[in-house]
């Protein structure tokens, strides 16, 4: 089977395109623009070259020998013009395209920004969605649209919403924490009692290719963790762990730090760090049979190779 695979250069599509050569799929990678034709993720994969992820891209010649369309392309950060033309209009034409051609699945990677930013109990897929950043916006209206068009062409559209996702050399939050881990700098983070769902690179490539063909994920919303909630004290002492350096955590209360981050003008990032943000994942589980292949623990080591024995 062959898999039409968008944002295949980006931290996610890259893991996935190798996985998904390694269980035997033929791949048409997504590549944006000339530069980046070196960093196609998997030899042999037909790189397929498209100017952006907007409206005004023709896909037609590469779907039509790929049933299923796995897309993880996107706009991680911009103005919210910009994120709805490439992660809505992108999306929706591309699924339309998609429809046309033949495709029998379109998997969309969204985010659990979909349920919200922070929690007091678990998230579910069925939660009524409350988008709070203009990134979750543009991934909630393109599930809805996405949901149109499968009604209208009879296409299946899977869409999964993953929490943080941390693997090697992770960008964003994730990897900002290990570089505050790895300069061995005190950190006011031991007296932290949140609780995040996190998901390992490796363990949604595993729930992304699990969706490809089983039938029980035609048309649902899955959401994605590792199945263990950690607090940021924990995490941290994870990644240090993990690691092979000291855990170098202050015990100052997350009242205290809360209110400092106010002050700063750093509210959103203390919620991050601060707030609790939970994933109910059973009815992935019980609509795939599927389990978290990695731990927490297993996931972090595979973030640094290096340091294991």
């Amino acid at each position: 089977m062959r898999i039409f695979l968008t944002g295949a250069t980006g931290f996610v599509g890259r893991a996935l395109a190798k996985a998904l050569a390694e269980c035997g799929f033929d791949i048409t990678a997504v590549i944006r623009n000339l530069a980046l034709v070196n960093e196609s993720p998997v030899s042999g994969a037909n790189d397929y070259m498209v100017g952006d992820l907007g409206v005004n891209s023709d896909w037609r010649q590469s779907l039509s020998d790929s049933p299923c369309v796995i897309h993880c392309g996107g706009l991680a950060h911009g103005k919210q013009g910009d994120l709805f033309s490439v992660n809505v209009e992108g999306t929706l034409d591309l699924a339309r395209q998609s429809a046309a051609s033949g495709v029998r699945r379109f998997i969309f990677i969204s985010s659990i920004g979909v349920n919200g930013n922070h929690n007091y109990s678990a998230f579910k897929e069925c939660d009524k969605p409350k988008p709070v950043e203009p990134y979750a916006h543009s991934k909630w209206h393109a599930e809805r649209g996405l949901r149109e068009v499968a009604e209208l062409t009879g296409m299946e559209v899977v869409i999964i919403r993953p929490p943080l996702v941390y693997g090697p050399n992770a960008p964003g939050n994730f990897g900002g924490l290990v570089k505050w881990v790895n300069r061995g700098i005190p950190l006011p983070f031991g007296a932290i009692y949140n609780k995040r769902s996190l998901v390992a690179l490796d363990n949604l490539v595993n729930l992304i290719i699990t969706c490809i063909d089983h039938p029980g994920a035609a048309n649902e919303t899955f959401l994605a963790s590792d199945g263990e909630d950690l607090s940021t004290t924990q995490l941290l002492q994870g990644v240090a762990e993990a690691m092979g350096k000291p855990s170098r955590l202050i015990p100052v209360p997350a009242g205290v730090l809360q209110f400092g981050a106010t002050l700063l003008g750093k509210k959103a990032v203390a919620q991050r760090l601060l707030g609790s943000l939970q994933v109910d994942i059973s009815h992935t589980r019980k609509c795939l049979n599927w389990t978290p292949p990695l731990t927490v623990k297993q996931g972090l080591q595979r973030c640094f190779p290096n340091q294991q024995d």
